[in-house]
């Protein structure tokens, strides 16, 4: 038997209470088993019916809750703002575009199997950095390794210079805003400023069919609860204690003796191979990827998924993002003009109102209940 902890020690909480795992598992319950029937066994003109919108729609949201937890892990557990987070999750969709438009010249269409917009520009060859990007396990190496490789260099020399608080965050943002001005030129080999989009098939299978769609929707689900279990795991253990004392007080953790330069690294690294993958799961569902994606407003948005859903709590990462792109989705239909107007109210209401965001006003009314 192992010897009961110290008085002292504190224990660590478990990765999920009994409630938490009944929750997930109902969403597993409707990610893996409801959605799929509704969409391929019941009827186009049946009730219950999940059209290929509403598939494509949430798992685009789905995308964009890895991100928001991604962001919570640097922001809302390590203290970090980064504003070029869409950046990451750019690079990991544009990893993925070579792969797939490499599968659309796979007809024949093109001149040695080449892209249209090379095709245009006349183009004699690709350029070095499509390397076997015709090949699916490069590609994916890719999405993983082109963002975390630049997150470790450039947080490596911002770490290590002591670069932090608003400093950081706009040293961030000018890497966005730098890196959407090189995708804009067509002389990088990326599509210029219309980027990827008119894909054909995954691994030879076509992407439009109702299966691959369902697929892909449950390949992001699936990644979607990994990554909430690995924050959670994270958070949870020794690792999220070091992290939390960096946010709230990192000279202290210095001189305890911690490097929290390795710490710090380890968790923005992570966080952008989350978002390189969440970017590469976007591509094939959505149907497009250019350099607005990179945009400074975009990365900024992120931002505002975590405060809205709660700063610091995971599942208020997941909300926000819901919550806001789901409004979006609706006013960039009904109300266009006025979408933006709405996202700085929203933004300026939770900062006055609710500051912990959703999930932590409503953990604080909970706690307030006799």
């Amino acid at each position: 038997m192992d010897a009961p902890p110290a008085s002292g020690a504190p224990r660590l909480p478990g990765l999920l209470g009994p409630s938490g795992w009944l929750a997930l598992a109902a969403f597993a319950v409707v990610l893996f088993v409801v959605f799929p029937l509704c969409n391929l066994v019941a009827p186009p003109d049946s009730a219950f019916h999940i059209s290929a919108y509403w598939v494509t729609l949430i798992g685009k949201i789905m995308c964009y809750a890895m991100v928001a937890l991604a962001m919570d892990l640097i922001w809302g557990y390590t203290g970090i703002l980064s504003l070029g987070h869409g950046l990451f999750f750019a690079l990991g969709g544009y990893a993925f575009g070579m792969y797939l438009m490499r599968q659309i010249g796979a007809d024949g269409q093109y001149r040695v199997n080449m892209p249209d917009f090379m095709v245009f520009l006349d183009w004699k060859e690709f350029p070095w950095h499509w390397w076997m990007s015709d090949q699916f396990w490069w590609c994916a190496l890719l999405v993983v390794g082109v963002p975390g490789l630049l997150a470790f260099v450039f947080g490596y020399f911002a770490f290590r210079s002591r670069v932090k608080g608003v400093y950081f965050s706009i040293i961030t943002q000018a890497l966005t805003y730098a890196a959407m001005l090189l995708f804009f030129r067509n002389a990088t080999g990326f599509g210029g400023n219309n980027g990827f989009t008119d894909f054909k098939r995954i691994l030879g299978i076509p992407i439009t069919t109702p299966e691959m769609r369902m697929a892909l929707f449950a390949i992001t689900g699936a990644a979607l609860i990994g990554t909430l279990l690995l924050g959670r795991y994270i958070v949870t253990s020794k690792l999220g204690r070091v992290l939390t004392a960096i946010r709230d007080a990192e000279s202290r953790v210095m001189f305890s003796g911690y490097n929290t330069l390795w710490y710090k690294q380890f968790i923005w690294t992570l966080s952008a191979v989350i978002c390189g993958v969440a970017g590469a799961l976007y591509v094939p569902q959505v149907g497009i990827i250019n350099p607005s994606e990179m945009s400074p407003a975009n990365s900024i948005e992120i931002a505002i998924w975590v405060a809205v859903g709660g700063r610091g709590t995971l599942i208020g990462a997941v909300l926000g993002a819901g919550l806001v792109n789901g409004a979006k989705s609706w006013f960039t239909v009904a109300f266009p003009e006025y979408w933006l107007f709405f996202l700085g109210l929203l933004f300026i209401a939770v900062t006055l109102f609710m500051p912990r965001g959703v999930v932590g006003t409503l953990q604080r009314l909970r706690s307030r209940r006799p």
